[in-house]
């Protein structure tokens, strides 16, 4: 990703942090086997600081949306701690093969990592972690919904192993539920779509949202009927 593409993804900016729109499909750091990552553009954002800024949290590298970096030390700590206590809101949209019965709901189910011959995954099981996530439908097509999904916990994989668990997985997810068969369309539909983060505590909630990629906007059309205009601009 080029110096000038990635400070175009910038969503927000302060002394102390950035929100930047993760792209689909790009790791945030590498792997034990390297390769690119989004962590070889932080450069470009430094922005006069002598230091580059680092990961405040993670998102999968397939899903897109906002990611927070820390451009202190002693504001990552801060921003470190928020979403270890739980204090960050976020919002993720997801276009889901099935239908919720509720139009509103939570799911507690507990997380656990397993790891075979194949790799690792996460599996709900009793013995694991707790963990919750809210969600909302925002609308229903023949056969997928469209969720508005808050996670009250951070557990790895924690929105795409309780949409599977719940029998209504993320569309374009092979690891959990269903692969995209269309050649038309590609991808994790999964995004990041906003955050509220008291970073703060004698200011308003910093709000951040991160733009619709243009792959979920035309699933999304496809599949719950909602045109164009309407998907991007749905809260």
């Amino acid at each position: 990703m080029s110096p000038e593409e990635i400070q175009a993804r910038l969503l927000y900016r302060d002394r102390l942090m950035l929100v930047v729109d993760k792209p689909a499909g790009l790791p945030v750091h590498a792997g034990p086997s390297g390769g690119a990552s989004l962590e070889d553009s932080f450069d470009v954002l430094r922005f006069g600081l002598p230091k580059p800024p680092a990961l405040a949290h993670r998102l999968d590298q397939d899903t897109s949306g906002c990611l927070v970096l820390g451009r202190q030390r002693k504001a990552l700590r801060r921003l470190n701690a928020l979403f270890a206590e739980g204090k960050v809101r976020k919002t993720y949209w997801a276009l889901v093969v099935g239908q919720p019965a509720e139009d509103r709901g939570r799911i507690s189910l507990p997380l656990r990592k397993v790891t075979d011959r194949k790799g690792w995954r996460v599996k709900a099981d009793a013995e694991g972690q707790p963990a919750v996530t809210d969600y909302r439908v925002l609308a229903r097509g023949p056969s997928h919904a469209w969720l508005a999904l808050s996670p009250r916990t951070g557990r790895t994989h924690q929105i795409r192993v309780h949409c599977a668990a719940s029998g209504w997985p993320i569309l374009g997810d092979p690891l959990y539920g269903t692969s995209m068969t269309e050649p038309d369309r590609q991808g994790l539909q999964l995004h990041a779509r906003a955050l509220s983060l008291p970073l703060y505590p004698e200011r308003e909630t910093i709000e951040v949202e991160a733009p619709l990629r243009a792959d979920m906007v035309k699933n999304l059309r496809d599949c719950v009927d909602m045109q164009g205009d309407e998907v991007c601009g749905h809260s």
